[in-house]
């Protein structure tokens, strides 16, 4: 199987200690310009093209979280938490006072691989 190098993701953490990358190179693929440095990351980096096709319903149905159960064809709940979980990534927590995804909810986005157990051990522990 072929990747073609617009899919291929550059891992974020090493994989000698787990600490996150620092982007240092760029490349232009037409004259083979380098540039190094250190560079800020986009903080969308972080999402996989799942978590980039649900931001992409969500902001071009302008914030129409019906619309995106519709197009993700599950529930109101699992259609929240996924959206939930896609602004944690990015570093938005939930607003004050907003409900606490459920134990249901946390195996769910364990489930389709949104975390991981340890991730939804910690979330449980906080609640």
């Amino acid at each position: 199987m072929t990747v073609s190098v617009a899919n291929r993701r550059p891992p974020l953490n090493c994989p000698v200690c787990n600490e996150r990358l620092a982007l240092t190179r760029l490349t232009c693929p037409a004259c083979d310009t380098e540039l190094s440095g250190g560079f800020a990351t986009c903080e969308f980096c972080v999402l996989s093209n799942d978590d980039r096709e649900v931001l992409r319903v969500f902001l071009a149905s302008r914030g129409n979280m019906k619309e995106l159960e519709r197009h993700l064809g599950v529930s109101y709940p699992t259609a929240r938490a996924r959206f939930d979980a896609l602004l944690g990534k990015i570093g938005i927590d939930r607003p004050a006072g907003a409900p606490a995804p459920t134990r249901v909810e946390l195996m769910e986005q364990v489930a389709r691989g949104e975390i991981d157990i340890d991730e939804a051990l910690k979330r449980l522990d906080s609640n």
